[in-house]
This record gives structure tokens, C-alpha cells and sequence, in this order.
């Protein structure tokens, strides 16, 4: 357990934005920053389990934090970090689909959106046994691999579908905008 404990405030040493606040208030108030940090996540926790908009704040959880880190990824010339972030999208995005069709009745469990937080943060967590590429190596790639011809096939045709339906409404908005100039 003191292991856990002293990466928790190795890691809230760190110098980054929020270890900055977290100092500035320490400083302030005189409570150490990891009972700071500590009754912010217990706050968090409550809020996601007892708070309205509790699925706002999960959702700001799982897309906040990846996509400054995304941008970061971007902006480096190491390929390692884009991979991880593009990972994490695809799973974000296919876990979003699901939850799309599924939310009208999960949201009805008491623990369903800090089960969500505690599944997105497992997605982004920068460990080993990172979630999102656990599950993008595990069931992802291998069905992605199977079915990529018949996804190309149906890609391939919803575009040529796509730039068909685009031209038609194109022409038809310029004969209707020609003919009211006319007239």
C-alpha cells in the first residue's frame, strides 16, 4: 500500500498545471496536497455516483485529458505517443457507438458512470496494461484484420453513395438558384 502511496505524491510533484494549483492551494491553506487532491477525486467519485450531469463530467473525463495530450502527441516527433492517442480514439469512438444504442438503459444503473470513468481512465492510464491497447491488440486488430476487405468494399461504396447524393443536391441547388434569379 505505501507503494501506491508514494507514487500517488511522487506524481503530485510532478511539475505540470495542475501541480501548480495543487501548490498554489497548499500554500494557501496549509492542508498538504495530497489531502487536496484526495478530496477532489473523493468529490468526483460522489458527484459521479449522487450528482446531476454526471454523465457531462464523465464524458469531459474521458475526452479532456486525451485530447490536450493528443494535441502534445501531435506536436512531438516521437511516433510511439501518436500511436497510443490514435489507439485510444479508436476505442473511445467504438466504446461511444456502443454506449450510443445502450445508454438509454444503462444510464439507469447507480454505478454506471463511474464504472464508465474507471473504464475511460483504464483506456488513457499510462501503464502497461493500458486499456485501450489491451483491447485494440486483443479484439480490435484481430476483427478489424478478418473483415477489412468487406469494410473497404462498404467504405468504398458509401463514398462513391456519398459524392453521387452530393453532386445531385449540388445541381439541383444551383437550377433552383438560377431559376429564382430568373424570375
Amino acid at each position: 500500500m505505501s507503494h501506491y502511496k508514494e507514487r500517488f505524491v511522487t506524481l503530485l510533484h510532478e511539475k505540470n498545471f495542475v501541480t501548480d494549483q495543487l501548490a498554489t492551494l497548499e500554500q494557501k491553506t496549509g492542508v498538504k496536497r495530497e489531502y487536496i487532491a484526495l478530496g477532489l477525486l473523493s468529490f468526483v467519485g460522489l458527484y459521479l455516483l449522487f450528482g446531476y450531469g454526471a454523465s457531462l463530467l464523465c464524458n469531459l473525463i474521458g475526452f479532456a485529458y486525451p485530447a490536450y495530450y493528443s494535441i502534445k502527441a501531435i506536436e512531438s516527433n516521437v511516433k510511439d505517443d501518436d500511436t497510443q492517442w490514435l489507439t485510444y480514439w479508436v476505442v473511445y469512438g467504438l466504446f461511444s457507438i456502443g454506449e450510443a444504442f445502450s445508454d438509454i438503459f444503462l444510464f439507469w444503473f447507480p454505478f454506471y458512470y463511474i464504472g464508465k470513468c474507471v473504464f475511460l481512465t483504464w483506456c488513457m492510464a499510462p501503464v502497461k496494461w493500458n486499456g485501450s491497447e489491451l483491447l485494440y491488440k486483443r479484439v480490435i486488430r484481430p476483427f478489424f484484420l478478418k473483415h477489412e476487405a468487406t469494410m473497404d468494399n462498404m467504405v468504398s461504396d458509401l463514398s462513391a453513395k456519398a459524392k453521387t447524393i452530393t453532386e445531385s443536391v449540388t445541381k439541383e441547388a444551383v437550377n433552383l438558384a438560377l431559376n429564382d434569379k430568373n424570375q
